[in-house]
């Protein structure tokens, strides 16, 4: 089964509500047209908080993601106002959670979004090297992560999809997991040792200018 994200940004227009009732009304119709997909959603629901630790994008976006067998039928999405880009990703889970929720229905907790490209200056092997075995460990050690799905772009699925290298969504029990700095960097403590051991590791594989992170909320349209 191969799996293919697509995002979609907001529109200048649309408040928070306005943009979810349309991107679950595009996921609905998608749905309608891939029978035997499975179909997941990752979206902006509120804005993120004006302080945090975490460089939060203030702009909606939703990540669709289509897990499928078949050829899926995507034009809805790619003719959708906002479309960003479509992707074939290799997933990993090297940590999942067990879904005990209702399709529909939130998914507990929340979820931090991330889109990154490669390094300048590195090869890809290095990249995937320093992503996979260095910063994936470090991240599992260092942060109460709940679930860990790691995406890597393997094609483009249109000729206007931006360039993206990787999409990684970490899913948290709790929003204070992920927005109170002392439990996201561990304890008072270790917290600015461990700030500066994510954020060295960060630069050395990752185009950290290029960098988009998102407050999300995820829910499951079909499992």
């Amino acid at each position: 089964m191969k799996k293919e994200i697509f995002l979609i940004r907001g529109l200048e227009n649309e408040d928070y509500e306005q943009f979810w009732e349309r991107i679950l009304k595009l996921a609905s119709a998608l749905l309608n047209a891939n029978e035997t997909a499975q179909i997941k959603v990752s979206y902006t629901e509120n804005p993120p908080p004006k302080i945090s630790v975490i460089p939060f994008k203030k702009e909606k976006i939703a990540a669709i993601s289509v897990f499928s067998a078949e050829k899926g039928n995507f034009g809805i999405l790619m003719n959708a106002p906002g479309f960003l880009g479509g992707y074939l990703v290799e997933e990993a889970i090297p940590v999942a959670y067990e879904k005990t929720w209702a399709d529909g229905v939130n998914t507990p907790g929340v979820c931090l979004l991330t889109l990154f490209r490669k390094k300048n200056g590195i090869d890809y092997n290095t990249f995937i090297h320093r992503w996979h075995n260095g910063h994936t460990p470090l991240s599992l050690k260092i942060h109460p992560l709940w679930n860990y799905n790691r995406n890597v772009v393997k094609e483009k699925l249109t000729d206007i999809s931006y360039e993206w290298d990787g999409i990684v969504e970490e899913h948290f029990r709790t929003s204070s997991d992920l927005l109170n700095p002392i439990k996201f960097f561990g304890n008072l403590l270790i917290m600015v040792y461990n700030m500066l051991r994510v954020y060295f590791d960060t630069k050395s594989f990752l185009d950290y200018k290029t960098i988009e992170t998102y407050l999300a909320a995820e829910i499951w349209i079909k499992s």
